[in-house]
């Protein structure tokens, strides 16, 4: 607990210098390419469009909550996992592209992660920026609900984080980390309820979906669609919202824990 507290110190005493730091990677992703910070949009806009494309004009499938077009129950649960995919196979890189930081000995590498996930955090707010306008534009109604995006991004960001100081540790040991990262990603789309309802397991399997809200994304996709499409508040899932905290901050401190043991070999390894 002193290290976190430590930590959070180291946050709030550097906040100018982590803040510049963030910036400058943000602006670094898109060097030396034609159309700059467009490329961050074009993969993520792809993806919807093809599920949009998929499941509501070539299967023509009913919406999974009627009344509801599937594009706008789309964008909400995937927005986020977008943001968290990409913090996490940032943040589990983060210590090789900075490497040369971290071989400084006055330079506290704790707060490496906490830079990429503001840097992550940038393009977020686009995003957000991005679904808030698609809202407008099928004049959907408008929620007070819609100001809670904030603590579910802030909820995504943490659990993001805290898997990330440990795979961002064990990465600089065991380099297949970034890639069984990446993989366990593309299963955990799946494993949330993203693209599809867990509604259709309810009939049959019934127990998939209490293994669903397992997954503690689940506690965030489900929050955005609540706040953006029914209106309801985290409090109203006071089950769910105190498991995921539970989750998050048990991960946290692991991860805190395994970074705070490997910390003294990563310069002798990169």
């Amino acid at each position: 607990m002193a290290y976190v507290v430590s930590l959070l110190n180291e946050i709030v005493k550097k906040r100018r210098l982590i803040w510049d730091l963030s910036k400058a990677d943000f602006r670094k992703r898109f060097v030396g390419s034609y159309f700059g910070i467009i490329w961050m949009f074009i993969q993520p806009m792809v993806t919807v469009l093809i599920y949009f494309l998929v499941f509501q004009i070539g299967l023509k499938s009913s919406p999974p909550v009627p009344g509801v077009p599937y594009v706008l129950w789309l964008v909400p649960g995937i927005v986020p996992w977008f943001f968290f995919s990409e913090t996490l196979n940032c943040v589990t890189n983060c210590l090789q592209e900075y490497h040369y930081l971290v071989k400084k000995v006055v330079f506290q590498v704790e707060i490496l992660p906490i830079i990429k996930l503001l840097s992550c955090l940038l393009v977020h707010g686009f995003f957000i920026a991005i679904m808030f306008l698609m809202f407008g534009t099928y004049q959907w109604i408008t929620f007070l609900t819609w100001i809670q995006v904030i603590y579910y991004s802030f909820a995504a960001a943490m659990l993001a984080l805290g898997i990330g100081y440990f795979t961002c540790a064990v990465n600089v040991f065991f380099k297949d980390m970034a890639q069984i990262v990446s993989i366990c990603l593309q299963f955990g789309m799946w494993l949330t309820p993203i693209m599809y309802h867990e509604s259709i397991f309810s009939d049959q399997a019934p127990w998939a979906v209490s293994l669903l809200k397992m997954n503690p994304f689940y506690y965030v996709s489900a929050g955005y669609r609540d706040s953006m499409l029914t209106g309801e508040w985290f409090w109203q899932r006071p089950r769910l919202t105190i498991y995921f905290w539970m989750v998050t901050c048990m991960l946290g401190l692991v991860g805190l824990k395994v970074f705070k043991r490997l910390r003294p070999h990563f310069s002798d390894v990169l």
